[in-house]
């Protein structure tokens, strides 16, 4: 019969090589956008209407490595003096747009309208983002009850200022950023 001391040195002499491991990296893109514009909309027989619109996003996607990002977001644009509308959205993105100079991200999805009548329909937006998180958004819906909206907005992504910035580096280093290395961006 064996001691049970002699057991637990062969059981941690088997387990050990799982205690190792190389370093790994499983970062993920995200999005934390607010922004402000203008919105044309209308419902139902209404004339078109423009008002002023806030626009928020929060997502997530794949990796800030690759050259192509893909994720979902969540967005909520309140339009002034109507109400918010809500979307779930898909967004396709180019790692120019991720950690900047400049590049672009598509979204599309669905929308839920809590306000007047209430919609529900499909949003999109194109988006191309800066430098330093500075992006410019036309967005757009069209919906139940002949429900339609576009505009424009402009804001700043705050992870895309700070830990997803690749771009003056020498100027104002980042410390701790998300991508694996500097890459082949051009405004540094």
């Amino acid at each position: 019969m064996r001691s049970p001391i002699a057991c637990l040195v062969a059981l941690g002499a088997l387990l050990a090589p799982l205690a190792w491991s190389s370093p790994s990296r499983a970062d993920t893109s995200a999005w934390t956008f607010f922004g402000a514009g203008a919105v044309g909309w209308k419902q139902g027989d209404s004339d078109l209407v423009f008002d002023g619109a806030l626009s928020f996003d929060v997502g997530v996607g794949t990796t800030p490595d690759a050259p192509i990002i893909v994720g979902g977001l969540m967005r909520a644009t309140p339009i002034l003096d109507s109400g918010i509308d809500l979307a779930l959205l898909a967004r396709v993105a180019t790692r120019g747009f991720q950690a900047g100079p400049l590049g672009l991200a598509l979204d599309v999805g669905g929308y839920r309208r809590f306000w007047g009548p209430g919609s529900t329909g499909v949003a999109g937006a194109l988006t191309l983002g800066g430098p330093l998180g500075i992006s410019l958004s036309l967005q757009g819906s069209y919906g139940t009850d002949n429900a339609m909206s576009f505009g424009a907005v402009a804001g700043i992504d705050l992870l895309r200022l700070t830990i997803y910035r690749q771009s003056l580096l020498p100027l104002w280093p980042n410390p701790l950023p998300a991508q694996d290395r500097v890459r082949d961006v051009a405004w540094r």
